[in-house]
């Protein structure tokens, strides 16, 4: 939250809020008893507006805008759950379930329920991102990156927010885009200190502890 003292009055779903000036639409949200939705955003990590989750709509503005980025303006009038932005959140979530598998993002699959998502509409031809077998190259923990929505959490809490070890980033782009090591080497040969905050951070099971992953290896039905 902003620690600034100077205050401003916005409208949001309809509720008159006075919050601190430089306060973002989701902070303001908060401090309304207002959730707005959001997958790559996490309170200890830097907003990046990746995931485009958490999108509101805001009067004046030509296109939906997210909320965990944008600032507060005086007495700007923000919708957290119009039509629209309704639609938009139902949509990028249905080409998400389309295109990763999410079985073990209980959360999204809460959020897909209550949007109404049916990623099935895209029919069966729809592209999936499927990378590959598991990476199963360490003690610790296992990257199963056909369950990665590209959040960019682990690539930040691996970097300059949390641990500055640098040991993942980008391969590839477009839809083709995946996390990986420099390289693509396993991560004993990496900077990798595996402290474990990757997989903390992680929203859909793309990271998991190695025990937890051979735990439910040998439990399938």
């Amino acid at each position: 939250m902003s620690a600034s003292t100077e205050q401003v009055w916005i409208t949001i779903d309809e509720q008159q809020v006075c919050v601190p000036a430089g306060s973002t639409v989701l902070e303001a949200a908060h401090l309304a008893g207002i959730e707005i939705p959001t997958l790559c955003f996490h309170d200890h990590l830097t907003a990046n507006a990746v995931c485009r989750m958490c999108v509101v709509e805001w009067r004046g503005s030509r296109t939906l805008v997210p909320a965990c980025v944008a600032k507060v303006a005086p007495n700007a009038t923000i919708r957290t759950d119009s039509p629209r932005v309704r639609t938009a959140r139902r949509t990028l979530l249905e080409m998400l379930a389309s295109t990763v598998d999410l079985s073990d993002a209980p959360e999204i699959q809460e959020l897909m329920v209550h949007y109404g998502a049916d990623p099935d509409r895209f029919g069966p031809d729809a592209e999936r991102r499927q990378v590959g077998e598991p990476k199963v190259d360490n003690p610790f923990y296992v990257r199963d990156y056909d369950k990665c929505i590209l959040c960019w959490r682990c690539v930040q809490v691996c970097a300059e927010d949390v641990q500055f070890t640098f040991a993942f980033g980008f391969n590839n782009r477009g839809f083709h885009t995946q996390i990986a090591t420099f390289f693509d080497h396993p991560m004993p040969e990496t900077t990798c200190v595996f402290c474990g905050n990757c997989v903390g951070v992680c929203p859909t099971g793309a990271l998991k502890g190695k025990r937890l992953f051979l735990y439910e290896l040998a439990n399938q039905p």
